[in-house]
């Protein structure tokens, strides 16, 4: 186990490593009081050893680690890797490929929901990882030899994790259905924090495009904030207060002070003109530059549809043991019920030969549900 603290050793490491067709990669960060993450600690391990880099020692240069994230020829492999990726391409406008996610494997392969690593590492290898540090505060120095220790079975751990999900993979013919999700995973879309997308992210529901404008305007002015000062967006402003505003549109700081969602004496900050820019902006763009607003079902059989689409769903999810949310959200249900021809994952690939063509069927009568010996079973029909 090496601490690196150099450029030359980083360098030499990621030389030793490059020349593996697999390593195992995990970081460590905070990010509580910034928008954008901290990277603390990066670990590595090949079959042959074990790296700890200090990313934060002194006139370390990480281009040789960023470097060996893009190499081709070698296969990273992470345990939930979307947040280890927005680190390296923010860092380095780098996309680590190709990858390999454990935790999306183990999805495929039924071991649940989002199973955490200790979890994973403790069903596939019969080890119970030590959780003392995850909590720990990593950008405090010097690392201390527990902190070390932790940081590197992390990655040791994995090698043992990724090998038996590898062989299970391909003794089940699913290793198309992981390489499919890590094309998503490595997609730089997916990490495109663009702040005229940032209202994409709310979960808040607007019914009038004049809503949804200023919800569009808000939104972006908050990202471009938090951006700027690097601080969470919640700091700037919460989801709920964007959504008050969204749904008020308030034009003066009187009416923006009346907002219960908003502290107080928020008006009077030098964020409540802008906060009114932001809302005069909305009002005044075109509505039909607008994305279209979904509107309510008018099915009225609609609900009772998802419903049975969704004991479908777990019944497929517990026959082929692969996790339900792999296979389909509640919104792509939401949108199979109410049209056939839904853009959704779950009709498309390996999932519309899972799932998507008994929903279909489902829907039109074609497939039946039935209890038979306390459990449920399809009834194909003529």
């Amino acid at each position: 186990m090496d601490l690196i603290t150099t450029t030359s050793d980083l360098a030499a490491a990621c030389s030793r490593l490059a020349q593996h067709k697999v390593i195992t990669v995990d970081t460590e960060f905070l990010r509580e009081t910034t928008y954008y993450p901290l990277l603390c600690v990066v670990q590595m391990a090949s079959a042959d050893e074990a790296v700890v880099i200090d990313t934060l020692a002194p006139g370390i240069d990480l281009k040789p680690f960023f470097e060996l994230m893009g190499n081709e020829a070698v296969l990273k492999v992470f345990h939930a890797a979307r947040q280890d990726i927005e680190i390296v391409w923010h860092q380095s406008g780098t996309i680590p490929h190709p990858i390999f996610d454990t935790q999306v494997a183990a999805m495929v392969l039924g071991y649940g929901d989002s199973i955490a690593y200790d979890q994973l590492v403790e069903r596939v290898t019969g080890h119970r990882p030590d959780k003392t540090h995850r909590f720990t505060d990593w950008s405090r120095r010097p690392l201390t030899p527990e902190q070390m220790h932790y940081a590197v079975s992390d990655v040791t751990h994995l090698r043992d994790v990724f090998a038996a999900l590898d062989a299970d993979l391909k003794k089940r013919s699913r290793s198309d259905w992981v390489s499919e999700e890590m094309e998503v995973l490595t997609s730089p879309r997916t990490y495109d924090f663009h702040p005229e997308r940032a209202w994409e992210r709310l979960k808040t529901r607007v019914r009038k495009p004049k809503e949804l404008a200023v919800l569009m305007e808000v939104a972006a002015w908050r990202e471009q904030e938090a951006q700027s000062r690097d601080v969470p967006r919640s700091r700037v402003l919460k989801d709920d207060a964007v959504g008050d505003i969204a749904t008020h549109a308030p034009t003066s700081l009187e009416r923006l002070a009346s907002l219960r969602s908003l502290p107080k004496g928020f008006d009077r900050s030098k964020w409540g003109t802008d906060i009114i820019a932001a809302v005069q902006r909305g009002l005044a763009r075109d509505p039909h530059t607008l994305p279209k607003i979904e509107k309510p079902r008018g099915n009225s059989n609609g609900a009772a549809t998802v419903e049975l689409l969704k004991v479908l769903l777990r019944m497929t999810s517990e026959r082929h043991a692969v996790a339900s949310k792999v296979i389909a959200t509640v919104d792509d249900l939401d949108q199979i019920a109410a049209d056939d021809q839904a853009d959704v994952p779950a009709l498309h690939g390996w999932r519309r030969e899972l799932f998507g063509e008994a929903a279909i069927a489902l829907k039109h009568g074609r497939l039946a549900l039935a209890i038979e010996k306390g459990r449920v079973v399809r009834v194909d029909r003529a």
